[in-house]
């Protein structure tokens, strides 16, 4: 889950809202591209993986699942290794807070967008769904205590666990979803994709649904255009957990992901002892 969502992330950075022709160019899983505007280096992952490790890291901690220990891991996990890709004011936001409870009594956090959806995955570990919803809602209302923000949480941690639990095939991802949550979720997204939580959301939810291995998946998440890194590592997460999907990506990309002291091999053994508490 980790390792393909940073993949994902990762590749997907490299087309963030590119020009299309760009985009329709250097999408071929070749290998990491440089951004035509960014200075990140290709095969870094960005602010979606990153939250995801401090979220996965207070699952494998059995942490109490409070605003308070959520907030200190994202400030730590942020300090310890600060890098580029987050939305200019929360990497300020970051820069300037020095714990958990100043995070806290500082943040102003109703966005929308799709900062509490990107890195909420690792939820889809825990054994209900109730307990996933609970679970995503308050880490939502963090930083998008909105009710797009938190309707587009409790969907992307939904899509990793229904595949992690076998609750149906991929074809009926977006049924289930609109069980739980209101949207239009089982609808094809045919659009580029904004910052907007849901649409991302949405759009993973399709490129799963009408592809069969992870390298197709990718290969979508980049053509909708937009917020493709977001996308893609949300479909990443999500598909890498079905069944019914190829873990067919290209050596390469594996290869030049980032690797120093929290890249590949520290993601990979973190993915090892979180998909291990699956029930």
């Amino acid at each position: 889950m980790l390792v393909e969502l940073a993949i994902g992330d990762a590749y997907g950075a490299g087309f963030e809202f590119a020009p299309d022709e760009f985009v329709a160019t250097h999408n071929t899983l070749s290998g990491y591209v440089q951004h035509p505007r960014h200075t990140l280096k290709p095969g870094s992952y960005t602010d979606d993986t990153q939250m995801s490790l401090a979220i996965a890291e207070t699952l494998i901690a059995n942490d109490p699942w409070t605003p308070e220990v959520l907030a200190s891991r994202f400030v730590k996990t942020f300090k310890r290794d600060p890098r580029k890709g987050y939305a200019s004011r929360f990497y300020e936001f970051l820069l300037s807070v020095n714990d958990g409870e100043e995070f806290l009594a500082k943040i102003q956090g109703t966005s929308d967008k799709s900062g509490s959806a990107m890195r909420v995955m690792p939820v889809g570990i825990l054994p209900t769904v109730e307990q996933v919803i609970e679970a995503a809602t308050i880490q939502a209302k963090l930083t998008h205590n909105s009710p797009n923000g938190i309707n587009a949480a409790i969907a992307a941690a939904l899509m990793s666990h229904y595949f992690l639990y076998r609750l149906g095939n991929k074809e009926g991802l977006g049924l289930f979803l609109e069980r739980y949550i209101p949207g239009s979720w089982s609808i094809p997204w045919n659009q580029k994709v904004s910052t907007l939580g849901w649409q991302c959301v949405q759009a993973a939810v399709t490129a799963i649904v009408r592809n069969d291995s992870l390298s197709n998946i990718l290969l979508d998440c980049v053509a909708f255009t937009g917020d493709v890194d977001t996308v893609a590592a949300i479909a990443m997460a999500s598909g890498s957990c079905s069944e019914e999907v190829r873990q067919d990506l290209p050596s390469g990309l594996f290869e030049g992901l980032e690797n120093g002291r929290y890249g590949r091999d520290y993601i990979i053994e973190l993915d090892r002892k979180l998909l291990s508490r699956v029930i």
